[in-house]
């Protein structure tokens, strides 16, 4: 079975920005390397574009690129609202408490964002995920890069637990190869 990524970051960007080039390769390199991409979903039109539509359109482009990779969890109760680049979209009338369906991934990455991102990197923390974070991109993902998001010790034997720090998409895939089968616990109960 796939294994899921959430791709998480600003809700809107050029093409032309850094941001969206890490977004449309990460996406890419995602499914090359036989995981899926799941974000929060929004876009819809070109307007819309952000690091959620950039992402899923990486995914698309890669010669790997299987109907099912694109994964949208949208806050509302509309498929319309949903990526264009989308192949299963999740309408879940949520609103942004829908971020923690987002964060329950088998990893969340995160480039750039703001409050949203923010929510979504301390739910996928509180749920025992993995999370990568481009230091090199303005916004919360530079901001927790490198730092853990609080004083619990959330796993015994991963002594460097924290939002793991990469500047470019291959450090982040490397990173997935190496640690992501440490990140195994499930959330059950607030303790």
């Amino acid at each position: 079975m796939k294994q899921i990524i959430a791709v998480i970051g600003d809700r809107h960007c050029s093409a032309d920005e850094p941001k969206a080039k890490i977004a449309y390769n990460l996406g890419k390199a995602l499914v090359d390397n036989g995981y899926r991409v799941l974000t929060g979903g929004m876009g819809g039109k070109e307007e819309d574009d952000g690091i959620m539509d950039f992402a899923m359109k990486g995914a698309r482009d890669s010669e790997q690129y299987h109907d099912g990779d694109n994964i949208a969890i949208i806050p509302g109760f509309s498929p319309e609202q949903a990526s264009r680049y989308a192949d299963i979209i999740v309408p879940t009338g949520l609103d942004v408490y829908r971020n923690c369906i987002t964060a329950n991934a088998d990893a969340v990455i995160a480039i750039g964002g703001g409050a949203g991102t923010l929510c979504e990197m301390a739910f996928a923390w509180s749920l025992n995920r993995l999370i990568i974070a481009f230091d090199n991109i303005p916004g919360w993902s530079s901001k927790l890069a490198g730092k853990p998001i609080d004083h619990r010790k959330r796993y015994n034997d991963i002594p460097d637990d924290c939002v793991y720090s990469v500047d470019n998409v291959d450090k982040a895939i490397d990173l997935l190869r190496k640690v992501l089968s440490k990140y195994n616990k499930r959330h059950s109960i607030i303790k």
